[in-house]
């Protein structure tokens, strides 16, 4: 009878928004309870690429250490196509219970929405961001016998022949394709775009084509060996595996700065919950001693953004590459 009064008296004097925020503060409660065993079950990685691609091979190295931490089965399953976007629809469209996430590159998610008009979903919209993870810088490196020793007098010299020198890049629509661009238009030069079907170094290796762009793991073992001569690096700070490289930016464009970077996404409406619990395991593995020596082997920086950072370095990305896109009426054939 006395449990009885309380409540009556409750419901009478506790104003509605009150009740509201009690009831929702006991949903929640519930909801963590649930998954403060996540996870329970197997867990997959899409990546939009196929076997053996950068994306791949960092899927696979983060999925390993998940399965030991988490004691359950984390796979990588390859859905490539449209440049990493049909792997990102079909997590878009996945249940957002915990078990599936897109291992997705800056170019599906960034330069993508802009350059496929028939891509099927929204990256903003339909994908909640984890944590971007790494990161890697391209290098322009140049053949042995071009003149130009450092980035200034290479432009210098594509100043001095306008339409007379040649870049390689990993195709049309890559970062590094769209970075060639975006340096061609600060520095106001006419150089001819090559593309490629992936990472071809032996026409510039040979002279046929006058530089390249390419990642830094692609490309650095080339420059160590001295088959191609680097000249910069496209991040705002020197990499660490690489430091004598001076930057664009501090080579007479400040503030230029185009890297590939690799981060986990779920479906949106995934539950808070279990992106902290994602974010926050994913940020120690990263951090494992054994783990940096094995990304900085692979020209890779660890990046431990929040889902927040993430969320804008997307969406400041998205706007960047697609002014860079229309300005040079860069096209992609579907």
């Amino acid at each position: 009878m006395r449990a009885w009064l309380v409540k009556t008296w409750l419901l009478k004097t506790w104003p509605v928004k009150i009740w509201l925020a009690v009831v929702a503060a006991v949903l929640s409660v519930a909801s963590a309870s649930a998954q403060s065993g996540y996870p329970d079950k197997p867990v997959r990685f899409i990546v939009g690429f196929t076997a053996g691609s950068a994306t791949d091979i960092t899927a696979r190295i983060f999925a390993q250490k998940f399965a030991e931490v988490w004691n359950v089965p984390v796979t990588v399953e390859n859905v490539p196509g449209a440049g990493g976007s049909v792997g990102g629809d079909r997590v878009a469209k996945s249940a957002p219970d915990g078990t599936t996430f897109y291992w997705g590159a800056n170019g599906a998610l960034t330069i993508n929405p802009t350059l496929l008009t028939s891509q099927t979903y929204d990256v903003v919209r339909d994908l909640a961001p984890v944590v971007r993870l790494l990161v890697m810088p391209s290098i322009l490196a140049v053949n042995n016998d071009v003149p130009a020793k450092s980035y200034a007098e290479l432009i210098a010299l594509a100043k001095a022949q306008p339409g007379k020198l040649s870049y390689a890049s990993p195709g049309v629509g890559t970062p590094q394709h769209i970075a060639g661009e975006m340096l061609k238009r600060q520095a106001g030069v006419d150089i001819v775009h090559v593309p490629y079907r992936g990472a071809v170094l032996t026409d510039v290796m040979s002279g046929r084509v006058t530089m390249t762009l390419q990642n830094m793991g692609t490309v650095l073992p080339v420059v160590r060996d001295g088959k191609l001569r680097g000249l910069a690096v496209t991040s705002l700070q020197r990499a660490a595996v690489i430091p004598e490289l001076p930057t664009v930016a501090e080579s007479g464009f400040p503030g230029f700065e185009a890297v590939s970077w690799f981060g986990l996404l779920a479906p949106a409406g995934t539950p808070a919950p279990i992106i902290a619990k994602l974010h926050g395991d994913i940020a120690k593995i990263a951090a494992q001693a054994d783990m940096q020596e094995r990304l900085a082997q692979l020209g890779l920086a660890a990046a431990v953004n929040s889902p927040d950072e993430f969320a804008a370095v997307i969406k400041a990305d998205i706007a960047k590459w697609a002014k860079v896109i229309k300005d040079a009426n860069i096209k992609l054939s579907e």
